[in-house]
């Protein structure tokens, strides 16, 4: 009995000793919105002593979710770890990451595209190029990545969605999307323009910006992200495209993950 007890003491110590990395939560000031921006940040094991610069991904969380998500739920710290790479996880409220036409107060896309990453950048030893940045997120999240990366192809070289809702047209009574846009009858054109199948027509067709889009067959918005792949086939732009059965929640999102963060270690090893 003594023995096995030892052998699960010494089991605890080394999975306890394999969590290198380190976990912060921070506050980012937006001038934008004039308000503190909650942000969790995951730097690896060895940040501190290496000196060297590391490439970033940026996790962008759901609708009612919150900058923790991605860490307490999905469990993507130890990522930090396995890649060598800084994670941030931003705050999105509920603001489908855009600057809304509707409420001034609302900016996120400001806030993430020039606010954040200048303060990672500032803050943090990064690889400040578009090579050396990723973004990704979940459902409100993956729509909010699609829609940050294709309008700033000049800061991310490499972009993820997974259960993303990437056609808000199909949703117009939705997750407050009409409070943020205003109605879809009233203002059409401010849906159109956001629906991420019809952004995607300014992506460039040499496979510069890195596409991974993954859906559960269960989910509800796997018609749409069906379609957004259809589309990109049309326009010849090179992607990554999975299915797997799942829904809309966790344990989809947890498996999820794994594969986009490998796809981004690719990318910012052949970059």
């Amino acid at each position: 009995m003594k023995r096995v007890i030892i052998t699960l003491v010494a089991c605890v110590v080394s999975v306890a000793s394999l969590r290198a990395y380190d976990q912060r939560e921070r506050s980012v000031y937006s001038p934008s919105m004039e308000k503190s921006i909650p942000v969790t940040v995951v730097t690896p094991d060895g940040y501190d002593e290496s000196g060297q610069r590391y490439d970033v991904v940026y996790l962008l969380h759901g609708f009612g979710d919150n900058y923790e998500g991605w860490t307490a739920k999905g469990g993507v710290a130890p990522l930090a770890d396995l890649y060598d790479l800084i994670i941030v996880c931003p705050d999105g409220g509920r603001s489908w990451y855009w600057d809304s036409p509707e409420d001034g107060s609302v900016r996120y896309e400001t806030f993430i595209s020039q606010e954040l990453v200048g303060w990672v950048d500032g803050t943090y030893r990064t690889n400040a190029t578009r090579e050396g940045r990723a973004i990704s997120g979940l459902s409100m999240g993956g729509q909010g990545a699609f829609y940050i990366a294709l309008r700033h192809q000049e800061l991310f070289g490499a972009v993820g969605s997974t259960s993303g809702g990437v056609d808000l047209r199909e949703f117009p009574d939705g997750w407050e999307m009409s409070r943020l846009l205003g109605p879809k009858d009233e203002y059409p054109e401010r849906w159109e323009e956001r629906a991420i199948v019809n952004m995607v027509e300014r992506a460039p067709k040499d496979g510069s910006l890195a596409m991974i889009i993954d859906c559960g067959t269960e989910d509800f918005f796997y018609e749409v992200n069906v379609a957004l792949h259809r589309r990109l086939l049309e326009l010849g732009i090179p992607h990554d495209f999975y299915l797997r059965p799942g829904s809309h929640h966790w344990p989809y999102w947890r498996v999820s993950i794994q594969y986009q963060m490998l796809f981004f270690d690719n990318y910012f090893e052949n970059n």
